[in-house]
């Protein structure tokens, strides 16, 4: 029994590499605490926080199958004269014998609708560098010419994004790339794929009380030829210091957050993904960890009931 396990194991190590090296579809690094992590996901969001807000991410997909995705993201944003948001989005992500590494400039126009309403038009732009070590990888036939040389590439960035929010819910839709590309090698034969990723998002803030809020969410990602991501969560606010929560990414996983104001400025969360598919047996979930720091901090989050 325990030498299947370790075979099955091995299977998924080597699919995982195949998959990274040879006809790669490149797609974006997922988050469970999105909704902290807006920025990574939606231009427009930019600036919708205030003076200045920035977060850093770390995440572990999948622990204990070798080669499993980890990323590493931060991002840094403010608003300029009331209506221009400016940032800066850094996402590390990796896979197998895959890394890439994207840098965005993020730009975003606030336009206010009504007396609490505002709708954000943003724009990023940057560079996608993506490298592929097949050192890191195993091979039935390590002579192949394919995999002799290491690929190394630069390709331009090009995102969109809309964002609508008031004090108690928001919307928005994106994508962080309209540049389709592909690479291939001397034979004519793909490599990589990167196709542009789609999100459309929203959340809703509701008083249970003086001390409690509660927010529920929605995220969906779609990208062409691959079945559309769901992730809904819902996330309480206790006494504006402590938040805990549930998420369900579908046909994918479960997962507990929890989060706490460490000070006035700081917010420290953790998310805990639980694999609800066959691939569970063989690894021990995901663990993520952001921490978000906002210069204006609770003062002004006592004044308004939203928490995003």
């Amino acid at each position: 029994m325990k030498n299947n396990i370790s075979i099955i194991k091995i299977l998924s190590t080597l699919a995982f590499v195949f998959v990274s090296v040879v006809g790669y579809s490149q797609q974006r690094a997922q988050y469970t605490q999105y909704m902290y992590n807006t920025q990574t996901l939606n231009a427009a969001y930019t600036g919708t926080q205030g003076t200045l807000a920035a977060s850093l991410l770390y995440r572990s997909q999948w622990v204990g199958i070798d080669g499993s995705p980890e990323t590493q993201s931060f991002s840094s944003h403010g608003l300029v004269k009331d209506r221009i948001g400016l940032g800066l989005t850094i996402v590390n992500d990796n896979l197998g014998a895959t890394n890439n590494f994207e840098v965005n400039a993020n730009f975003a126009y606030h336009i206010k609708t009504g007396r609490e309403t505002t709708l954000s038009l943003g724009l990023n732009a940057g560079l996608d560098i993506l490298n592929v070590d097949y050192s890191k990888g195993n091979y039935a036939n390590g002579l192949d010419p394919i995999f002799q040389e290491n690929l190394n590439n630069l390709r331009p960035m090009v995102g969109v994004g809309i964002f609508y929010y008031g004090a108690k819910w928001y919307l928005g839709a994106s994508s962080n790339n309209l540049l389709n590309s592909q690479l291939y090698d001397s034979d004519d034969e793909i490599i990589t794929e990167r196709k542009s990723q789609y999100y459309f998002m929203g959340g809703y803030v509701f008083d249970v009380n003086d001390s409690v809020k509660f927010k529920p969410a929605v995220l969906t990602k779609h990208v062409a030829g691959s079945p559309i991501t769901v992730d809904v969560s819902a996330n309480f606010l206790l006494r504006e210091r402590l938040s805990l929560g549930l998420a369900y990414r579908y046909d994918d996983a479960v997962s507990a957050l929890a989060g706490f104001h460490i000070t006035n400025k700081f917010f420290l969360g953790y998310a805990y993904d639980y694999t609800t598919t066959n691939l569970g047996d063989y690894n021990s979930g995901s663990h993520e960890i952001i921490l978000t720091y906002n210069l204006e901090g609770l003062k002004k989050r006592a004044l308004s009931p939203r928490f995003f």
